[in-house]
């Protein structure tokens, strides 16, 4: 049976404004073509989650590599993973400081560590020991983001985060992407610079394999985004998959798992599902996501999901 290559990526999922809405979807578009470039020569779906991640991590219009929120210490703190649904091998980092493609780091880990999870110092001496370029964490820091930071210092943002007494107005473009290649493998891959504000050490659920991320051919991929929190106590990621891996079509577990983050936690968010039969599925319980995606002679991409 012939097998048609699929990338699906997602750039975030909040209340996005209406002036920064072109931004989100020419970044979510150029993302999927260029994971759609590696795939239509052949790649590997490990490969075209990898580069349709790194296009978000340089565009400075997302949560992710350079334009990050910063934490209470001013900083930029990067958490990010990738996972081959073939082999169940992952690769992740997080709280990296200096690194300007965390994705590039993980994947480094996935290929050539026996671990799983490096953070902090390790994490960094891990990646520039396997040919990942430093940078100063200077480097990642925006205008934007730095007068973001000081207004919220103002407010002492984070004391109640506004997602858990209603939909959120505050950024969460956390970037992320699942595809299938022409060997029937799936992989899929998370990247975030967090939460505004968020404590110096905090990691969200962007990185944490089952939370904010997942791949395993006998199910689906699956990345997730949003407020971290309740997603890893729901492990969000593995609880969608299972749904597909039960029978389940993509969208259908996809519209559960939003569901159920919203029912048991007053969670939001958004979640992105690709199975190796190529059917994808898309949610939010939020007013707007950004996301794209890309198959043979038809592609498609926007800032809201409908459900049926």
């Amino acid at each position: 049976m012939s097998i048609f290559p699929v990338i699906l990526v997602h750039g975030g999922a909040w209340a996005i404004p209406d002036d920064a809405v072109a931004a989100h979807q020419r970044g979510v578009r150029h993302a999927a073509e260029t994971g759609w470039r590696v795939l239509e020569k052949g790649g590997t779906a490990l490969d075209a989650v990898e580069e349709a991640i790194v296009a978000m991590e340089e565009d400075d219009t997302f949560d992710a590599g350079r334009g990050s929120f910063l934490n209470e210490d001013g900083k930029v703190q990067l958490d990010a993973l990738l996972m081959d649904g073939a082999t169940l091998q992952a690769g992740g980092v997080g709280c990296v400081e200096r690194l300007r493609n965390p994705i590039r780091a993980a994947r480094k880990v996935l290929s050539d560590s026996p671990h799983i999870y490096f953070v902090g110092e390790g994490a960094e001496r891990f990646a520039a020991e396997h040919g990942v370029a430093l940078c100063a964490n200077e480097d990642l820091i925006l205008d934007r983001e730095l007068a973001r930071w000081k207004e919220a210092k103002k407010q002492k943002f984070l004391t109640v985060p506004p997602e858990f007494a209603g939909p959120p107005t505050n950024s969460h473009d956390t970037v992320g992407a699942v595809a299938l290649d022409a060997k029937g493998n799936i992989a899929a891959g998370t990247s975030t610079g967090g939460t505004l504000n968020k404590a110096a050490g905090r990691v969200g659920d962007s990185s944490l394999i089952g939370c904010g991320c997942y791949a395993d051919n006998v199910s689906a991929a699956v990345s997730t985004t949003g407020w971290g929190e309740p997603m890893m106590k729901l492990v969000l990621g593995k609880w969608a998959a299972d749904r597909v891996e039960m029978g389940e079509a993509p969208q259908q577990a996809a519209d559960q798992a939003m569901d159920r983050l919203r029912s048991r936690l007053n969670g939001h968010g958004g979640i992105i599902l690709l199975d190796t039969r190529g059917r994808i599925g898309l949610a939010h319980n939020t007013p707007r996501m950004a996301w794209a995606w890309r198959r043979t002679g038809t592609e498609a991409d926007g800032v809201e999901v409908k459900r049926g």
